[in-house]
């Protein structure tokens, strides 16, 4: 069973030693436990946003914001490593994660809500419209995936993920794809098919926590499983953004 989130794979809720998976009775992974913590993440990304946020003061304030951007990618990418190669950890590098990220997007919607009012807004909306409207479907059984379906998101991902390395490789030299970051026909389509990719990623990460909550998973997993989603939650509104930024530059 894969996930095109690198934080859930087909080995995320084994054993390493074993390679099986440990049940652990009354201390086991639960839906609500889950749902409960993965709504702490969202608060404390929210804490940072609304932190950074208020640094924007203007065009002038931008140098400010530039260390909570780079600050908080950053630190967010290191802590986002530790906790897939350290489950264990994730009760601790998840709530870290997720105010690190906050930080981040905070400051760049910022500059983004600056120079086109209301997007963040239209955004937000759309990441937790997209959100319900799968998870509706995916709970009715309207939307279920099969090996094929796991199979080409996480070939998509992938592939988005190396363009966008070899994007940021090209930029070193002073050059780029220009449908990535611009806003022609083919890059907005570029975005949409990005927006996509990102969305279905969620039902692969709600199929993966739900095999680990059958299989009463260690309890720490309902962070992990939490911090999995906030990963990709992240990234679709980031996509959302850069979306609706390329459509409301050519109006």
């Amino acid at each position: 069973m894969q996930s095109g989130n690198p934080a859930l794979n087909k080995n995320t809720f084994l054993d390493a030693a074993s390679g099986a998976v440990v049940s652990h009775g009354d201390q086991a992974m639960t839906l609500n436990g889950t749902i409960n913590k993965t709504g702490l993440l969202l608060v404390l990304v929210v804490i940072g946003a609304m932190f950074s946020w208020s640094k924007y003061a203007g065009p002038e304030s931008i140098g400010t914001l530039l260390p909570l951007i780079m600050g908080g990618a950053i630190s967010g990418f290191v802590l986002a490593m530790i906790t897939v190669f350290k489950k264990t950890w994730s009760p601790y590098t998840a709530p870290l994660y997720a105010v690190a990220e906050g930080l981040f997007i905070g400051a760049l919607s910022a500059i983004f809500d600056a120079r086109y009012p209301g997007i963040v807004l239209q955004a937000v909306g759309l990441t937790f419209g997209i959100m319900a409207a799968l998870l509706i479907a995916y709970r009715s059984g309207l939307i279920r995936p099969t090996e094929k379906f796991k199979l080409g998101i996480v070939a998509a991902t992938g592939g988005v993920f190396l363009l966008y390395m070899a994007n940021m490789v090209m930029g070193f030299f002073g050059h780029s794809m220009g449908f990535i970051n611009g806003n022609s026909g083919m890059g907005i389509a570029f975005s949409a098919v990005v927006v996509v990719i990102a969305a279905l990623n969620l039902i692969l990460d709600f199929d993966m926590i739900e095999q680990g909550v059958q299989a009463r998973a260690p309890k720490y997993m309902e962070w992990y499983g939490a911090f999995a989603l906030v990963v990709t939650l992240v990234w679709l509104y980031l996509e959302l953004l850069r979306l609706l930024s390329k459509l409301q530059s050519r109006n």
